[in-house]
């Protein structure tokens, strides 16, 4: 199902913000998200301590200020509130664990965030009508973290496979992003089942001209996580 994320963009979707990204590997979560706060880690963001080297190659910087993305039309304000939003839909399972912080106030973690998180299956389908699947909310914990269990995204013509995200400190403000994938790691998961069921473009990412003003800032860096991957990413609000 295609996506036209220029539409439905929210009031204040050109509103810079700042996006860190966060270390590889954080510690485990509980589904409530739950965990002690890490050290403090590039321009004052918190990170997860001991964790492992960032892959090779991954082009997400420690710190960069960039400009919010659109919801997009397939946002659904459900308030779902899960960490497992994967409702049985097949796919290479992905964690994805987030760290909500406020720049303004020295980046300190953010409590009782609320975070929704949407995305396309195998296919390239999104959840639309009374569906839910692949969509779900979480309330940051005082550590500013909270966790999603999901798959990895299939791909969809014109756009580069992504999660997209939204933050919601309070009723009042809402920060709205997305994340993309290495371009080796979809090629990889994308030659297996389901995602083989379709032929995948060449270059997944490379025809996103979105991808290609902003994605070295929002590139996650997975890495292997049991039959699947996980990545962790540091999200600062103004």
């Amino acid at each position: 199902m295609a996506e036209n994320d220029t539409s439905r963009t929210s009031p204040t979707s050109r509103r810079a913000v700042l996006l860190a990204a966060g270390s590889a590997g954080a510690a485990l979560l509980t589904a409530a998200c739950a965990g002690p706060a890490g050290t403090r880690g590039a321009a004052g963001q918190p990170s997860a301590p001991a964790s492992p080297p960032r892959p090779t190659g991954s082009s997400s910087p420690s710190c960069v200020l960039t400009t919010e993305a659109g919801a997009g039309p397939y946002y659904l304000e459900l308030d779902r509130v899960r960490s497992d939003i994967t409702e049985g839909r097949a796919g290479v399972p992905f964690r994805l664990d987030l760290t909500v912080v406020r720049v303004s106030a020295g980046c300190r973690p953010l409590e009782a965030a609320t975070v929704d998180v949407w995305q396309a299956d195998s296919s390239g389908t999104y959840s639309t009508g009374g569906a839910t699947f692949l969509r779900g909310t979480q309330v940051t914990d005082a550590a500013g973290r909270c966790v999603f269990r999901t798959i990895v995204p299939g791909w969809y013509a014109g756009l580069a496979p992504h999660i997209h995200f939204k933050v919601r400190p309070d009723t009042r403000t809402e920060t709205t992003s997305q994340f993309f994938f290495p371009e080796d790691l979809l090629l990889k998961v994308y030659a297996g089942q389901p995602y083989a069921r379709r032929s995948a473009p060449e270059h997944p990412n490379a025809r996103d001209s979105r991808y290609n003003s902003t994605g070295a800032a929002m590139t996650l860096a997975p890495t292997p996580d049991g039959n699947g991957y996980r990545a962790a990413y540091t999200v600062g609000i103004a």
